[in-house]
């Protein structure tokens, strides 16, 4: 079952000070899903691996709110008038913890692997939500930035390439994009570096294009 324990945090941008959930242990069960989702005996940890200032709607993971960490005043400018006004009085969403916090890191200028990772992180919040139609607007986001890390020549370390290309065309299949993600399955024999060890991306690359199923883990 997940643990959690209550921190207190300090804003950087408005200096509100405010207490937030974190996770101190997890157990994992169920294995992972087909886009690496990963299950949890009970209460779902996701929503609180990040943190939210409900006074502006800063958000980030508890080094975005250490002391000393610096904020332009673009940034705050960016905080104060584009996440303030989507704070709604109930508790925020896992989701929308996870939108808030990509958006300052894009604000940021964060690596695209990073901001891939958080809004996958969102999508997956989504589905425990039951809000279909947020959870392919992330999907979306998650892949173009996947596939935008890999362009790079050092975005992405060589032996998670084919990893992340199974991914990206996970997340297409699932978005519904038949075309797209038969074009990223089959593109996954090109990045395997490792035939023996990489064997199960292969596998579970061609399960997704010619019989899909949820769990492969």
């Amino acid at each position: 079952m997940t643990t959690l324990n209550l921190i207190e945090l300090t804003c950087p941008v408005c200096e509100n000070v405010f207490r937030s959930q974190t996770v101190v242990a997890t157990n994992a069960f169920g294995g992972k899903r087909t886009d690496f989702h990963e299950r949890a005996a009970g209460m779902q940890p996701l929503p609180y691996f990040v943190h939210l200032c409900t006074h502006c709607g800063y958000a980030g993971i508890e080094r975005d709110f250490a002391d000393g960490v610096g904020v332009p005043p673009e940034l705050r400018a960016s905080v104060l008038d584009q996440l303030q006004s989507a704070l709604q009085h109930e508790l925020p969403s896992g989701s929308l913890k996870y939108d808030h916090a990509a958006r300052v890191a894009e604000w940021q200028g964060s690596e695209p692997r990073y901001l891939a990772d958080l809004y996958l992180r969102a999508a997956w919040c989504c589905v425990d939500e039951h809000d279909t139609e947020a959870e392919r607007y992330f999907r979306r986001r998650a892949a173009w930035r996947f596939a935008e890390a890999l362009e790079s020549f050092d975005g992405v370390p060589i032996e998670e390439r084919a990893v992340l290309t199974y991914l990206i065309g996970e997340l297409w299949r699932r978005i519904g994009d038949r075309r797209r993600a038969r074009e990223w399955f089959d593109k996954v024999p090109t990045e395997i570096t490792e035939p023996a060890a990489q064997a199960w991306v292969m596998e579970v690359a061609q399960q997704q294009r010619r019989s899909p199923r949820e769990w492969f883990a």
